[in-house]
């Protein structure tokens, strides 16, 4: 059987990036059981409610649900239990003097895949104002709109030469 290479996306929250302001990024790896891997290899995992937390020098994953394998018998895992995150010893103490200030989370932003092995990319974030949500939404009409317009100019152009 070849190696599995490249990134395959399982899931994503586009959520988050609405909601926080996205200040650091990093990628980690999971501790996950058999059935869990099995169950995210089927493209199944919901990252909406999740987050991270910190605890005595280590970082934990909370409220990813990945649901229980078809197949799996006793030895199946439970869809919302605690993960451990894989990360460097700097990178836990730096998000854990981060979180510590006001307004700063952790939230998972993608699960995928990347080279056979489950990859986690969560982001240090912090939380958007009602008006700084509406803004952003603003801002990504008006370029769409703008865009819109140039691509139609654009046409016309073509049309009469």
């Amino acid at each position: 059987m070849a190696k599995e290479t490249g990134r395959k996306l399982i899931a994503q929250n586009k959520k988050a990036r609405h909601d926080y302001t996205i200040i650091d990024t990093y990628e980690c790896g999971l501790v996950l059981t058999g059935t869990e891997v099995k169950s995210l290899r089927q493209g199944r995992a919901s990252l909406v409610d999740g987050f991270v937390s910190v605890e005595s020098g280590e970082a934990w994953l909370y409220n990813v649900h990945v649901p229980e394998y078809s197949q799996g018998t006793w030895t199946n895992h439970s869809a919302r239990r605690k993960r451990k995150l894989l990360l460097h010893r700097e990178e836990i103490d730096k998000l854990d003097s981060k979180t510590g200030e006001t307004g700063n989370t952790i939230v998972p932003l993608a699960l995928y895949f990347k080279d056979g092995r489950a990859k986690i990319e969560i982001a240090l974030a912090k939380g958007k104002k009602e008006y700084d949500k509406r803004q952003a939404l603003r801002e990504k009409q008006d370029t769409r709109e703008t865009n819109r317009v140039i691509s139609a100019v654009k046409r016309k152009e073509r049309g009469q030469l």
